[in-house]
């Protein structure tokens, strides 16, 4: 399975989606091989690496190319699922991580201002579906503000767009920044908290998605 994180807008946690859900499949199998590909000029997810200290239960590589299409073709047959951190612009590198990829997840925090900011990465993910039919495509909210009339309203907002939204929501968390800063995932730091069962509910849900 490879899963492109896509959206123009910055700051809808790409990253420590892309790095959350990458550990979550390292541990369900540890004998499958997960490879996280750093798309982003921003070199978050391998700043992330580099800042690890200890085993890392995945490996991360920088590949901010617009035909890492072409790579990533080569090198999947060595891992059994590859998550790509990509790009916050559409440009040729959003185009090429679409066409890498098998499912494409566009993070979206409770908020208008992202709804408006999405629209061109639904239009770039449907444009390129008529090329691949196979490619799944879905919304996902993320930093959801529990027990708020925003993210409900937001949720519909998408579903109005004509696009999945998953029934999986991540919810605004300390927690995942603070697990950041130290290299770690919020599965280092609390595996059976509330926001590791968050993640473990998404991964579940995009594998029945890619299955399906």
């Amino acid at each position: 399975m490879i899963i492109g994180m896509l959206n123009q807008k910055g700051g809808v946690g790409k990253t420590t989606l892309s790095i959350s859900i990458a550990h979550a499949l390292a541990l369900k199998n540890k004998s499958e091989r997960i490879l996280v590909v750093d798309a982003d000029p921003q070199q978050s997810a391998l700043s992330w690496s580099d800042v690890r200290e200890g085993e890392h239960p995945f490996t991360v590589i920088s590949l901010p190319k617009k035909n890492l299409h072409k790579d990533i073709s080569k090198m999947k047959s060595d891992y059994d699922h590859v998550i790509i951190d990509g790009p916050p612009r559409v440009t040729d590198l959003a185009r090429a991580c679409i066409m890498a990829s098998d499912l494409i997840i566009i993070p979206c925090t409770p908020s208008p201002y992202d709804i408006w900011a999405s629209e061109e990465t639904v239009n770039l993910v449907k444009e390129a579906s008529q090329y691949k039919e196979k490619l799944k495509f879905l919304f996902t909210l993320n930093r959801k503000i529990v027990n708020t009339a925003i993210s409900r309203d937001v949720v519909k907002s998408l579903k109005e767009m004509d696009m999945k939204v998953s029934k999986a929501q991540i919810s605004q968390r300390v927690i995942f920044a603070e697990a950041a800063a130290q290299g770690c995932t919020v599965f280092d730091v609390e595996p059976k908290g509330k926001a590791a069962f968050e993640i473990n509910s998404l991964v579940n849900e995009l594998k029945r998605l890619y299955n399906e």
